[in-house]
């Protein structure tokens, strides 16, 4: 085992192991589970009524309106989320702006605080504290962060969230209904591309996990085909039924 001596190698040697993956997800996290969640969603829906012993044509017809009723009602539920998300963010943004300045002191008083709470000295901690307030703007941003856990530089977009939703859900949900409008007469090529679609899905969700890609991918294969079995033998007991 080699030994490090400078303190430039011990830098660089550090630098080189000490890095993470991105926990949060990045895009790469909801743009897969939107896929995942149309696949899944028309993947069973489609079976579900092919159970019946429909034509062809019903189940092309189901397959396209569940594609598009999903991916609106996807992106209507996102914006609608993420609008109020952001309008509660910038309320109390606008409460922190208000406290900031009709009570300086105390919003310093109250930063040294957090500071010194979490080791600092209490001398150093009212320094600091004193210096970030001297800029309204950095003071709310810190203010921000600090207690309420937000970067208000960095909101999430509701529009960019409904029209990313819309897109990953209605690509998940074409993969079924794609071999029938490629001229396919039977269900099995919409269940095989479909299934191959889940456990490509899940091979990328790996990517964001402590998982292999086999697993994940593998896992989310039997979950989705658990889903379109289920729904298959109740569209035919209905079938029968009706």
């Amino acid at each position: 085992m080699s030994i490090i001596e400078t303190g430039a190698t011990l830098h660089a040697a550090h630098r080189d192991n000490h890095t993470h993956r991105d926990v949060s997800g990045g895009w790469l996290r909801p743009a897969v589970f939107g896929a995942m969640d149309g696949l899944v969603s028309n993947l069973a829906l489609m079976t579900g009524v092919a159970g019946g012993a429909v034509s062809q044509q019903t189940i092309v017809i189901t397959g396209l309106a569940g594609l598009a009723a999903g991916a609106f009602s996807m992106a209507a539920g996102e914006y609608t989320s993420v609008a109020s998300q952001r309008e509660l963010v910038q309320a109390e943004l606008d409460v922190e702006r208000r406290e900031l300045r009709k009570h300086p002191v105390d919003e310093m008083e109250e930063l040294a605080a957090l500071y010194v709470a979490r080791g600092v000295e209490p001398p150093l901690a009212r320094e600091v504290a004193m210096q970030l307030s001297r800029d309204p703007e950095q003071a709310l941003e810190i203010h921000a962060r600090e207690e309420l856990g937000i970067d208000p530089d960095d909101l999430p977009s509701p529009t960019v969230a409904a029209v990313s939703s819309f897109g990953s859900f209605a690509l998940g949900a074409l993969l079924p209904v794609l071999p029938y409008l490629l001229g396919a007469s039977s269900l099995w090529p919409a269940v095989l591309l479909a299934l191959v679609g889940l456990f490509a899905c899940g091979a990328l969700v790996a990517r964001v996990t402590a998982r292999s890609w086999w697993y994940s991918g593998l896992r989310q294969l039997v979950l989705g085909g658990a889903a379109a079995a289920v729904t298959y033998g109740l569209g035919a007991l209905l079938g029968l039924a009706l």
